[in-house]
């Protein structure tokens, strides 16, 4: 026994020098990226396959490094996942993440005691803010350098996430454009054509979405991949690396006021620890930066904000840049900025990050741990239950379950029916409800417990009105649902099973098939009968048939319209429905109690629109994109892209529908271009302006679009200083709230809606009710319900078009002042854009 135990250990020896050796080995062969690349780091630009390659280079010849393929973005190029830490840790990683989790409470069991910091660097989420790829091979290399005593020292108590890439698809519309337009040499001087970028520009991701504004919502392909990694790990520190002017020094945290009131004292105070720890090595070179100011923590959509409402510390470090400073360009000041100026800067603070989450990851690990800790027992915030009632639309309840899920955000049903008192979202007010058994609740004593306060907390505090971006996203209004905040804790029940049911069909060769119109599932539905050529009719009133009442907006598929259907037609429609989940009426008459029968005028076909979209110059690539994505990939319906640089070659007569998204104004049709339209339009054309499209058109000849200005106040006079000109400007600002809008529900363009919708309005700009249309969509006189608008801005909007329709010989006008399709993210909106091009005009 004693012989073989000896035999045993001497294998292990052998076995482990011979280990040690091959390693060693390995690590002599570990190259710079310089000497990888074949040219030094920031002389030219490395493409996606090359910054891939190399990430996998270092893992291949250094044990501290691990690879993981996590996705591929909407063109196919490949994301990953970098690893680095100690051997120890590398050895036992997925023990680290499970054990990590377990803090979290998301999964069973109790911690381990000697866990490491999890810090996750996340590179390039804007493709045309490029330096940071570049940083992040060269932040990887120095972490995994042999020789490199600080890295090994930090590593003994960190794991460190790099995530090179998270946006694969700009950053190389970006370097390609920079690659096909710059010469052998930089040309440094800021007018020359390297340093402006054609439109779109290489800031979004495929679809033209601004990735770092999708976190929390989760539209795009790229975001679902990565941020299901990112719940796999919990990290307790993430760091996203951007890019602004090129004129502004470095910036990083501590961040901008407001905070939102959910971050706690403790994420608050060590962003100020890793800022100070930052300072000394800027300081030390002479760098310029700055803190505290314009990235402020608010919205839960940044990469800095999402991490921070899931217990980490989350920061945004922005570095003088952008697309404008290619690999060299001229500064006002008289310096030249280079791309190696900017990469060592994100390397610089990238190591210090790692450096300082080494050295208080005890402290670290211990707060996440309260974190998650506090949330199950005593969750902040005012409201400690949220109601989603079950009588909503069922597609829409599953829309945010999935979303829900996708966080792990848990939610549950009723345990018992009671009477109880909570914030109707419908009303703005504390009512008395009556809570049933098939009731959704989410509560706030849960792992999740800050994300779903997050998502459901009807009015945000606002220490400060001046903010980055929106102030208001609540998920009840987002997806039109109803329900109450309640600030008691009800017990929740476990929910298990799907919320549709979807009914079999109760005959085989009915009359007519009829479809409930009320959901975006209804219109991808509708889409896919159309491109089937299946005939669709929809109804014009609310009718009663069989004993069951039908609102406006009905589809009805009839047998005899599709005829040229032959046997095939009700296992066409069948299965078309059961592919969307989509419950059909199958009816034996076309006779109705009440309301128009089915040969009624009132029943009109749905022609298949022919749809065109202008982009390109002078347009928004944001705007463009949520069109465009919401055709492509939500819809699945047929759209055409028309370039405003050869608009005038477009014949419109091969178009039914024109849809014109915000951009520049006057600038995107011209004088001429646009009685180009206006004849199309009368001719019978539809078109659809959205959001900021609107200001191109109002108080324009034939035009019926006005805009309202606020009565002038004389009363009082008052002296303005120059340093409070920000704040008394923001009187006048809506920065992205939420209205009740009126809605006219007998009008095609409302059909699926109840008297009301809630709008998530952008801007103060107001317009007058239409004199020659009709005024689909209105605000009233209170209307705001969350989100901050200055009292101006609330008085202006008072009374003004939100929804609009106008005829213009034969053809219409869609008026869309609030954006539905904004971000993608604004579900119940879908549904009126979808009335604007499949319903109106018919």
């Amino acid at each position: 026994m004693i012989k073989s135990l000896n035999f045993k250990l001497a294998a292990f020896a052998l076995l482990a020098a011979v280990s040690a050796v091959v390693d060693a080995r390995a690590q002599e062969q570990l190259r710079s990226p310089s000497d990888y690349l074949g040219y030094e780091l920031g002389s030219k630009w490395t493409p996606h396959h090359r910054v891939m390659d190399y990430i996998r280079h270092v893992a291949d010849h250094s044990s501290l490094v691990s690879v993981k393929k996590y996705g591929e973005s909407n063109e196919g190029r490949e994301m990953l996942l970098a690893f680095v830490s100690s051997r120890e840790h590398m050895d036992r990683l997925e023990e680290i993440r499970r054990n990590n989790l377990k803090r979290t409470g998301l999964t069973e069991g109790a911690p381990a005691a000697d866990s490491p910091a999890i810090v996750w660097l996340s590179y390039n989420v804007h493709g045309n803010e490029p330096s940071s790829s570049e940083a992040a091979m060269k932040t990887l290399y120095e972490l995994a350098r042999p020789g490199n005593r600080d890295a090994r020292r930090w590593l003994r108590d960190a794991v460190v996430v790099i995530d090179p890439m998270l946006n694969p698809d700009g950053r190389q519309r970006y370097i390609q454009w920079y690659r096909q337009t710059a010469g052998e040499l930089p040309n440094i001087h800021p007018e020359a054509r390297e340093h402006h970028e054609p439109w779109p520009g290489g800031r979004t991701n495929h679809y033209y979405f601004d990735l770092n504004r999708d976190w929390a919502w989760l539209t795009q392909h790229e975001s679902r991949v990565r941020v299901a990694e990112f719940q796999r790990w919990m990290p307790h520190i993430h760091v996203d690396f951007h890019e602004q002017s090129y004129e502004a020094p470095y910036y990083f945290a501590p961040a901008a006021e407001p905070f939102h009131h959910a971050i706690t004292d403790w994420q608050h105070d060590f962003q100020y620890t890793i800022g100070k720890n930052h300072a000394a090595y800027f300081n030390k070179n002479n760098w310029l930066y700055f803190t505290r100011e314009v990235f402020d923590l608010f919205y839960p959509s940044y990469g800095d904000t999402y991490p921070m409402f899931n217990g980490a510390i989350g920061m945004t470090y922005e570095q003088g840049g952008h697309s404008r400073a290619g690999l060299g360009i001229l500064k006002t000041e008289g310096d030249t900025l280079t791309l190696k100026d900017r990469l060592t800067h994100h390397v610089t603070t990238g190591l210090s990050t790692v450096e300082v989450s080494a050295r208080h990851a005890e402290e670290i690990i211990e707060e996440f741990s309260n974190y998650y800790r506090k949330s199950n027992r005593e969750p902040t915030g005012k409201y400690k239950t949220f109601v989603i009632k079950g009588s909503n639309n069922p597609d829409k309840l599953e829309a945010l379950f999935e979303l829900l899920d996708r966080h792990q955000v848990a939610y549950g049903k009723a345990k018992k029916e009671q009477s109880l008192t909570g914030y109707n979202y419908t009303t703005g007010k504390e009512e008395r409800f009556q809570l049933r058994r098939d009731d959704y609740l989410v509560s706030a004593y849960q792992p999740k417990s800050i994300l779903a306060r997050i998502f459901f907390e009807p009015r945000p505090e606002l220490e400060d009105s001046v903010t980055y971006d929106i102030t208001a996203w609540e998920q009840h209004y987002a997806f039109g649902l109803e329900g109450y905040a309640m600030t008691k804790k009800v017990e929740v029940a476990s929910f298990e099973g799907p919320v549709k049911e979807v009914a079999g069909l109760r005959t085989e060769k009915p009359y007519a098939y009829l479809a409930r119109w009320q959901d975006t599932q209804d219109i991808k539905m509708l889409a896919d009968l159309l491109r089937k050529e299946v005939d669709v009719r929809h109804a014009r009133r609310a009718f009663v048939l069989d004993g069951e009442q039908y609102a406006a907006g009905t589809l009805i598929i009839t047998r005899t319209n599709n005829r040229t259907l032959g046997g095939r037609f009700d296992r066409l429609v069948q299965d078309i429905a059961a592919r969307h989940r989509q419950q059909l009426m199958p009816v034996e008459t076309g006779f109705v109690k009440s309301g128009a029968d089915f040969g009624s005028s009132s029943v009109r076909h749905i022609a298949k629109p022919r749809v065109a979209l202008l982009s390109g110059r002078s347009t928004s690539p944001n705007r463009v994109g949520e069109v465009w994505h919401f055709f492509d990939q939500q819809i699945n319906y047929p759209l055409t892209l028309l370039r405003t640089d050869y608009f005038d070659d477009v014949d419109l007569h091969n178009y039914d529908v024109l849809v014109l998204p915000a951009g520049s104004g006057s600038q995107m049709l011209d004088e001429q271009q646009l009685q180009k339209v206006k004849a199309w339009v009368s001719a019978g054309g539809k078109l659809i302006a959205l959001g900021g499209a609107n200001k191109m058109l109002v108080d324009r000849d034939d035009f019926s679009l006005a805009s309202r200005a606020l009565p002038s106040d004389t009363s009082k006079v008052e002296i303005d200083t120059f340093g409070a000109q920000q704040r008394q400007r923001i009187s006048d600002f809506n920065a992205g709230s939420i209205f009740k809008v009126r809605m006219d529900s007998t009008h095609p363009l409302a059909f699926g809606y109840d008297s009301h919708y809630f709008s998530l309005k952008l801007n103060s700009d107001a317009y007058k009710f239409l004199d020659e249309g009709w005024n689909v969509g209105v605000t009233g006189e209170e209307s705001h319900m969350s989100g901050f608008a200055g009292y101006k801005a609330k008085e202006r909007l008072k009374n003004t078009l939100v929804f609009g329709v106008q005829r213009m010989g034969s053809g219409s006008i869609v008026y869309l002042v609030d954006n539905p399709l904004f971000r993608a993210f604004w579900h119940n909106g879908k549904l009126l854009f979808g009335n604007a091009v499949f319903m109106v005009g018919q």
